[in-house]
């Protein structure tokens, strides 16, 4: 078999021209450019959403431990204080996981944890600072990474006793 050179040299041409021509194209660009930011704007687009989520967590047990300090003060001489505010910084929160709640009940410095002791800590106590304090865990978890490990939400609220 002999070898053409003349049709050698033809289809080298068109192989030529051919590259040259893939080489001017630049109608796949966007999308491969888009495939490498993809992944970026995700993150930022969960994140922003995770960190929006944590937010609300954060509003909800401040307005919660305000309730429930604001009831806890009214509530001297009620049967049952410590309850009634539990209860309404439940009611406050309805998002919030109730096991996952730490509330702390002071009144006058002193801790009271159920609704004997606080109604015995608040016969006495008018005028006196009654505090509500309550922690949440939160996570600010994205695509698997934990931005802040061991992240708790607090807030603390104190009132005169009425």
């Amino acid at each position: 078999m002999t070898a053409d050179p003349a049709g050698a040299k033809r289809l080298l041409a068109r192989a030529s021209r051919s590259v040259l021509k893939l080489r001017g194209n630049r109608g796949g660009t966007s999308a491969v450019e888009f495939a490498l930011i993809a992944p970026l704007l995700l993150l930022l687009a969960v994140g922003t959403v995770q960190f929006g989520l944590t937010l609300n967590n954060y509003i909800m047990l401040t307005e919660a431990v305000r309730t429930g300090s604001r009831q806890f003060a009214v509530s001297r001489g009620g049967a049952a204080p410590y309850t009634a505010s539990l209860n309404s910084i439940y009611r406050s929160a309805p998002n919030l996981v109730r096991a996952d709640l730490t509330i702390a009940i002071t009144v006058n410095g002193a801790s009271c944890s159920g609704d004997t002791a606080c109604t015995n800590a608040l016969a006495a106590a008018q005028g006196q600072p009654a505090s509500v304090a309550a922690s949440y865990p939160c996570q600010l978890v994205v695509m698997g990474y934990d931005f802040a490990p061991g992240c708790t939400l607090a807030s603390s609220t104190t009132e005169r006793i009425e």
